[in-house]
């Protein structure tokens, strides 16, 4: 392996984030993540320009203080209208925009956004400038995209995106470390058939020291977060997050430098503050359900995990009140 990079990036709060996932980590979601990690960098699910710009902003971008940091990312090609998300972005409260440059689904493409933009750099160059002239320094303005696009798995085409949007301010680059085939695979395929590469976002990081380099893609335990760690800024994990859930709550001490001063927490005490939370959100009109199906991996390894998770994803259980729920299914993991 090559000698770890000199970093000249001055941030650190990049160092471990939670991927942003359709559908999966929305505010519920983000709320329980932040129950198992104080330091962990979290992000919305991506949000359309249009959707922001012409549909119901609260509905989008109503969070929880709890979250932060919080990062909104968007997805969009028009660099007015990415200033003006921008701009929303800047007034709700959150801590980072960030441009989705890596998604490959067909929906994405039809709208002329996501990965296809890695063929654009020039247009994500204006698009970025856009966002920092909207919203100044003091929100950064981030962008998360592949090492490439189709069969192109040369790296100067990584290189070259990363230099030309670099030009319009980002400072920051999340890189997944797989190319986006845009024509024959799924995005479920998309994130497993093409091969993880992640020598080639070291060599980025070596050949831009003063940008922030986080790498995203296959990350699975603490020796490969320690590993891309030694060479990069900072790791994003994506569904071994959301499916291993418990295996946040040891981030802190592990690998965000907060040591004997890590949260002390057990999963009894995250599922009693998320029985809390799901009294507050019912009184919002929000069932029980749409909080706990990001749960269901909370008591995963431990005796009776298989009964509570049931219990708690019983079709006939999820119009039950939440302390109704909660007790339910917590019966069922002691009786197990």
């Amino acid at each position: 392996m090559d000698s770890a990079p000199v970093s000249e990036f001055p941030g650190s709060d990049w160092r471990l984030c939670v991927a942003p996932m359709l559908d999966w980590t929305d505010r519920h979601c983000r709320y329980f993540h932040r129950q198992l990690s104080r330091g962990a960098r979290l992000y919305t699910e991506m949000v359309t320009t249009g959707a922001l710009l012409f549909g119901d902003q609260a509905r989008h971008l109503d969070f929880d203080p709890a979250e932060q940091p919080l990062a909104l990312q968007l997805g969009g090609s028009e660099p007015a209208d990415l200033a003006a998300c921008a701009r929303l972005a800047q007034a709700w409260g959150y801590a980072e925009v960030n441009l989705n440059c890596g998604c490959p689904s067909p929906r994405v493409q039809r709208g002329a956004f996501g990965a296809c933009l890695m063929g654009e750099p020039a247009l994500v160059r204006d698009c970025v400038a856009a966002m920092r002239d909207a919203v100044g320094d003091a929100l950064p303005v981030t962008v998360k995209h592949r090492i490439g696009i189709d069969r192109i798995e040369d790296y100067g085409f990584m290189r070259d995106f990363v230099g030309t949007v670099a030009e319009g301010g980002c400072r920051l680059f999340i890189v997944h470390a797989r190319n986006a085939w845009l024509d024959g695979l799924s995005p479920k395929d998309n994130r497993e058939v093409p091969p993880l590469r992640y020598e080639l976002v070291y060599r980025l990081k070596r050949e831009f020291p003063r940008l922030g380099i986080v790498l995203n893609g296959g990350v699975r335990d603490d020796a490969a977060v320690r590993e891309h760690l030694a060479q990069l800024d900072g790791v994003m994990v994506g569904r071994e997050a959301y499916q291993r859930p418990w295996w946040l709550a040891s981030w802190d001490r592990e690998h965000l430098g907060f040591g004997a001063d890590a949260p002390g927490t057990t999963p009894a005490q995250v599922e009693s503050r998320m029985r809390a939370y799901c009294d507050r959100m019912a009184a919002q009109g929000v069932a029980p359900f749409a909080v706990v199906r990001h749960m269901l991996g909370l008591w995963k390894g431990e005796p009776g995990a298989r009964m509570w998770r049931q219990a708690m994803s019983e079709p006939r259980h999820r119009r039950l009140p939440a302390g109704e729920l909660f007790h339910i299914a917590s019966q069922a993991r002691l009786a197990a």
